[in-house]
């Protein structure tokens, strides 16, 4: 760990004229706005649920929040453009108008609804894919000079479990990264956040392996964005399902923390929060 103490990190994050400070980790909360998501209480198809979910999670602590409105759940089906768009909109505006201090994420692969979602009015664009299912994402990105998180998945939704297959996952995910950070960075793209993909095309030993070495990805330069939130690295491995999986995922936002991730994640805004105050006190 301490040969990576060398390496200068960015730490600050321009989203919207916002300049936020990741030296100090932060927390995303998650809203899918699709009826079928793994984890059945994240579900807030309809604008009135959506809006409360965002107050709720921005009262408990939350910096980010991250919008989907296509399921990546593992054998997902896949929806239209239109229909991304058209379920994701009404929510990205009804909280510009109702939260404008708020900073949002679009968790979309898809380079034209990215667009429509920024214009109107998010800020940052988290694409599970990492340009590999729109050639037009890095381009678009690059133009609209907003922040990008760059996740690793092989395949897409409905194939990513077929190829969970690695000769050694952390240094293929690490090669990725320093592939399409390369290509980011030649298009002119300043703010630029990695996410390793747990459970995307990984068994929850491939989790396991990337979280261990989670501090070695600090070598890139990077923010760290960690996403195990009730996944199946937690309840494949303690029993019970994704609803029961909120003890682990704190323990593992916790190890995540001590290895140096910058934005956590979550379904659950306080129980992380709770997570970085602690980790806090440990650092002063």
């Amino acid at each position: 760990m301490a040969k990576d103490t060398f390496f200068h990190k960015k730490a600050t994050l321009n989203a919207g004229g916002k300049l936020i400070d990741l030296s100090t980790p932060k927390v995303m909360g998650i809203i899918n706005l699709t009826p079928d998501s793994f984890y059945a209480d994240s579900r807030q198809p309809a604008v009135a649920d959506a809006l409360q979910q965002a107050e709720k999670m921005l009262a408990d602590g939350a910096t980010f929040l991250d919008l989907g409105a296509y399921s990546s759940r593992p054998g997902a089906d896949d929806i239209s453009v239109q229909e991304e768009t058209d379920k994701l909109l009404p929510v990205v505006e009804a909280i510009v108008a109702t939260f404008p201090d708020a900073i949002l994420s679009i968790d979309t692969f898809r380079a034209q609804v990215a667009e429509a979602a920024i214009k109107a009015g998010a800020h940052i664009i988290n694409d599970i894919s990492g340009g590999q299912l729109d050639a037009d994402m890095f381009a678009t990105v690059a133009r609209l000079k907003v922040p990008y998180i760059l996740m690793h998945m092989k395949g897409n939704p409905k194939t990513m479990n077929s190829l969970a297959t690695y000769g050694d996952v952390f240094n293929e995910v690490l090669d990725y990264f320093v592939e399409r950070y390369n290509q980011l960075k030649q298009l002119g793209v300043n703010d630029v956040i990695i996410d390793p993909g747990f459970g995307f095309a990984k068994k929850p030993e491939h989790g396991y392996a990337l979280l261990n070495r989670l501090e070695e990805f600090n070598r890139l330069g990077l923010p760290i964005l960690v996403g195990v939130s009730r996944k199946k690295m937690i309840y494949s491995l303690l029993g019970g399902t994704a609803a029961d999986a909120l003890n682990g995922t704190t323990v593992l936002n916790t190890i995540a923390l001590t290895k140096g991730a910058n934005i956590l994640r979550v379904h659950d805004v306080k129980e992380a929060v709770e997570a970085v105050k602690i980790w806090q006190a440990l650092n002063k």
